[in-house]
């Protein structure tokens, strides 16, 4: 038991090393981390931190990231809820080919998307704004959300459904009060992998926008200066980029507990 609880620690210390030499880098001065491997900074900065939070090169790609995230996640769960209801509920003829096609939409590598997005947005004047990529994005979040989604719909009985019309509820009524309680879990889940893949994803933002949406991530990668790269300030920048994700995780933890025990993930 105790070799098994040791190789367990040894294996938490491997994945946690890059997040604790990125913090540390942090709080570095670009000389420190250039030209010593210190285990804890020795010169002491929180100037890194103050480039990040003053520089609007900086505070802008946050900012746009955050806007064109949020916009993705409701637009993902508002499609998705009643799209997955009605997959669970309601049996057509192609349902299930026209299920599988949406997968298939998530499947799909990125970058066979690029130039028609690129010419579709920049005809009809989406190209560099924050709904063009929450669109964009939402092409691939969409199939995972229902997928998901509709799993918990079906493990949940029509018989829930009809008795509720039966007792005089309104359908907007009774998905409100009674079933949207029910998938609250599912909904958990499905709003964290649109929040998670939207956040990271780097291709479609970078092909999507030029200067006032160019979110976080692009600005990471395209942060080279004249005196070359600042490591502390994109140290610092990627332990940011890690907050909102830990605070979503944080808020809905229990939800997504049980939303993993209950669903398709």
């Amino acid at each position: 038991m105790k070799k098994r609880n040791v190789a367990l620690w040894v294996y938490f210390a491997f994945l946690i090393m890059p997040i604790y030499w990125m913090l540390n880098t942090s709080f570095k001065t670009n000389n420190e981390i250039l030209n010593y491997m210190h285990w804890f900074p020795h010169n002491f900065t929180v100037k890194n931190y103050v480039t990040i939070f003053t520089s609007p090169f900086w505070r802008r790609g946050f900012l746009n990231s955050l806007a064109f995230v949020s916009l993705n996640v409701v637009i993902v769960i508002v499609a998705a809820v009643p799209a997955a209801y009605a997959f669970s509920r309601w049996h057509f003829r192609g349902d299930k080919h026209l299920f599988f096609w949406l997968l298939t939409n998530r499947m799909a590598p990125t970058a066979a998307f690029i130039v028609p997005f690129f010419a579709l947005y920049s005809n009809i004047g989406l190209f560099d704004t924050h709904i063009a990529v929450a669109l964009a994005h939402a092409l691939f979040n969409l199939p995972l959300a229902i997928w998901i989604l509709e799993g918990f719909m079906s493990g949940i009985p029509k018989e829930i459904d009809e008795t509720a019309f039966v007792d005089g509820y309104s359908f907007p009524h009774f998905f409100w009060k009674i079933f949207r309680p029910l998938i609250s879990q599912g909904i958990a889940v499905a709003a964290f992998f649109a929040f998670l893949f939207s956040w990271v994803e780097l291709l479609l933002a970078r092909t999507l926008t030029s200067t006032a949406a160019k979110p976080i991530t692009v600005t990471l990668s395209r942060s080279l200066g004249a005196g070359g790269w600042d490591w502390g300030a994109l140290a610092a920048a990627g332990v940011l980029t890690m907050i909102p994700g830990a605070l979503v995780v944080y808020f809905i933890r229990n939800l997504m507990a049980k939303g993993f025990a209950m669903g398709r993930v």
